[in-house]
């Protein structure tokens, strides 16, 4: 299936499937920053309360326009009729990705999903048939595709400058502040997410089938809960435990998060867990979190290079690590996304924590927010290779993205724009490294019966 060609620049009616924190920033997007070529027409969930917030953001926005309508989890297909909608935008729980995607496509309307495309082998199938079927465009956000950081990498790559690409090793960690939130939501039960290997790291790994232009084949992983949970809270000795954040008795605890805090929070969440009894705040050292916080990978690619990768959910401070060997030399991009998480007393004005914010260390840290690309060739001294700078989420990508989602964008040598296959690349490695943990073998990703293009 080709890539979803860029938009012409015409007027497109879109609704929004999933009015968590996530789609907050693509309403922004589209009701304000984009609003000449788009029109938000309708949202789905199935939280009242969620709607009634989202219903607040877009008035204050300034728009002028009428909200757009409501509809619960069942009105997919009516909602798409009623609406007249071109494209669905999905930011719902990974878990439903797969019917909602499906069911958009067969009632008519183009799909643009937040990754992962998915959590499992099912998901993929019912998605790749939905598509076989209607003819109709999947566009996978993803956005890290678009920090000037990682597309200067990619440009590094395609250049020749380190050669054929023998190996890359990647190392991302998450802070205790963006770490332990995932522990916290629903993304803390596998049957939700797919663990950290699928929700989040299929980031990760679309990095990397993009940068060195190249499909994995093989997997073999390792990983366990070591930090967060009530065994390894057990272990350390930590003691009793308060179920949620949200208490008048848990001040104190950098692992707690109080609802209250945060005008969004406590809207999205706190006084709307009576309708649907999702709690956004448990604790990260409670029970029943069946996901890892510390996972590695050895991924064998079908061009010959093997991708060496690690993931720690727990660090001080957060960022990436990575280094792409080639026959002609070696090319390193570090990034330090938030080079501490301070106490409580040190630390700015509350932030949803599921958002990966940019502030700054203690005075004196020796580490401090940045980015630095190096290229050093064989026989040669290294040099600093420039990144544009960029300002915005996800590294500047998030900017760049919108603009390429919802206004004709021009051709793009370093193919940002990801479709359904890059979607199933992106969780393929997820999938098998879920099987590879499972059985505790080397799984190859053609063996899965993965949905095809």
């Amino acid at each position: 299936m080709a890539k979803p060609t860029p938009t012409d620049g015409a007027h497109r009616r879109y609704a929004l499937i999933g009015t968590g924190s996530r789609g907050r920033d693509y309403v922004r997007a589209l009701c304000r920053d984009h609003r000449d070529v788009a029109e938000l027409v309708a949202l789905l969930d199935p939280n009242p309360a969620r709607l009634d917030y989202y219903e607040d953001l877009i008035r204050d926005l300034g728009t002028g326009a009428a909200g757009p309508a409501r509809y619960g989890a069942d009105d997919v297909e009516r909602m798409i009729t009623e609406q007249r909608v071109d494209r669905v935008v999905v930011t719902a729980p990974d878990h439903i990705h797969a019917d909602v995607i499906a069911r958009a496509l067969r009632a008519g309307a183009d799909v643009i999903t937040e990754k992962p495309l998915t959590t499992d082998v099912e998901g993929t199938r019912r998605i790749t048939e939905a598509l076989r079927e209607t003819g109709r465009d999947l566009v996978v956000t993803f956005n890290y595709r678009y920090s000037p950081r990682n597309s200067a990498l990619r440009e590094l790559i395609a250049s020749g400058a380190v050669g054929e690409v023998t190996g890359v090793q990647f190392e991302w960690v998450l802070d205790t502040q963006h770490g332990a939130d995932y522990f916290r939501r629903w993304h803390r039960e596998k049957r939700n997410s797919g663990g950290l290997l699928v929700h989040k790291a299929s980031h990760h790994f679309d990095l990397v089938n993009w940068w060195i232009d190249d499909t994995p084949h093989r997997v073999f992983a390792s990983g366990g809960l070591r930090f967060y949970g009530a065994e390894a809270a057990a272990r350390r000795g930590l003691g009793p435990r308060h179920e949620r954040g949200t208490t008048d008795s848990g001040g104190g605890d950098p692992f707690l998060l109080d609802l209250r805090t945060d005008e969004a929070l406590r809207r999205l969440y706190l006084e709307a867990e009576h309708h649907d009894g999702y709690l956004r705040d448990r604790d990260v050292f409670g029970p029943g979190i069946t996901i890892e916080d510390n996972l590695s990978l050895v991924v064998d690619y079908a061009g010959g290079p093997t991708l060496t990768y690690a993931l720690n959910a727990h660090s001080p401070w957060e960022g990436y690590r990575v280094a792409v060997n080639g026959t002609e030399g070696r090319a390193e991009l570090e990034v330090v996304e938030r080079a501490a998480v301070l106490t409580e007393a040190d630390r700015p004005a509350a932030v949803d924590p599921s958002v990966t914010a940019r502030t700054e260390g203690a005075a004196g840290d020796a580490r401090a927010d940045g980015e630095r690309l190096v290229l050093q060739r064989h026989w040669e001294a290294a040099r600093e290779i420039p990144i544009p700078q960029a300002e915005g989420g996800h590294g500047g990508g998030d900017a760049q993205l919108y603009r390429a989602l919802f206004h004709q964008a021009p051709p793009d040598p370093l193919g940002r724009a990801a479709d359904v296959t890059d979607g199933l690349r992106a969780v393929s490695v997820g999938i098998a490294g879920n099987r590879s943990l499972e059985t505790g073998l080397p799984v190859l990703i053609p063996d899965l019966g993965l949905g095809e293009k």
